[in-house]
């Protein structure tokens, strides 16, 4: 794999993402040369990760750089590349690079029709912005996406992401958005289901649930990742219907707003426990029963 030459990096902007990345980049060998970013949180994370890099307007940053590094909202990023063109701040020769997961390269086609090289990066990871997201870089891996059939841009975006640390992975353009709907549905919607668990824990009176959570969320991660769905447990799994529906009263009277979640949760479990061999059959209708119980009353 051919390793990139040293390069000046313009960040378009110093958010959670761009200021670690642009940090990666500087550690790798390559220049930050400027970074946007006008919110009090952009310039401490810049102060902090990119230390002496000049704060200029996103036209100026991309100007003087080589590789123009887009960590942008995925709704502002095809109106900024336009602007970008429009403003004649980006040039032929130069690599653009953007972090969203829910776009491959064609929302960089205006840059690639002037001569640019567009890249898709997409760290698999949750940032804080501050320093220790340095460090979980060296333990995730990147979503790559380049042009169809440009074997030196691949090469180019997979470089990028060994250099910084990380594992680049190729995903096709087409499968871009079957991708990153999976990593959030794995993700986003795992945050919010803890959420709800400590918030139960603590209406029952315990202190502190993430002492309870910690241990038995991260023991069912790991197992889930290493043996998938055999990996299953609780009452679903094991048939116990009156159990199932014992919760489902308790969440009837103390969070009925949990419920739909935790019907759709259910039902999915079922269907992936029989599945997998883990819930019986005969007991398979009763469970499913006892989920949908009251349903309609909702």
């Amino acid at each position: 794999m051919s390793r990139p030459a040293r390069l000046a990096v313009g960040v378009v902007s110093a958010g959670r993402v761009g200021a670690v990345l642009g940090a990666a980049l500087a550690r790798a060998g390559h220049t930050v040369v400027a970074a946007s970013g006008v919110s009090r949180q952009s310039v401490r994370r810049a102060e902090e990760l990119l230390p002496g890099v000049a704060l200029l307007p996103p036209d100026q940053v991309a100007g003087g750089a080589d590789l123009v590094l887009l960590a942008l909202p995925d709704d502002a990023l095809a109106g900024t590349v336009r602007g970008l063109v429009a403003t004649g701040s980006v040039r032929s020769g130069q690599i653009v690079v953007h972090t969203s997961g829910a776009y491959g390269v064609e929302v960089l086609d205006p840059v690639a029709e002037i001569g640019a090289l567009p890249l898709a990066l997409h760290p698999v990871m949750t940032f804080t912005g501050r320093a220790e997201d340095l460090h979980r870089i060296s333990a995730c891996s990147f979503g790559v996406t380049a042009t169809e059939g440009d074997e030196a841009a691949w090469s180019v975006g997979e470089a990028l992401v060994v250099e910084m640390g990380a594992e680049p992975v190729r995903i096709p353009p087409a499968a871009r958005p079957l991708y990153h709907t999976a990593l959030v549905h794995g993700a986003n919607h795992l945050i919010t289901l803890v959420g709800e668990s400590a918030e139960l824990l603590r209406d029952s009176g315990v202190g502190e649930p993430e002492r309870l959570l910690g241990p038995l969320l991260s023991a069912a991660l790991d197992n889930a990742l290493r043996h998938g769905d055999r990996a299953l447990t609780g009452p679903v799994a094991r048939g116990d219907a009156g159990t199932v529906r014992a919760h489902l009263a308790v969440l009837t009277k103390h969070a009925p707003q949990m419920l739909p979640a935790y019907r759709a949760l259910a039902t999915r479990t079922a269907r992936r426990a029989q599945d997998a061999g883990l819930l019986r059959a005969d007991l398979a209708p009763d469970v499913i029963a006892a989920i949908e119980s009251g349903e309609e009353k909702q």
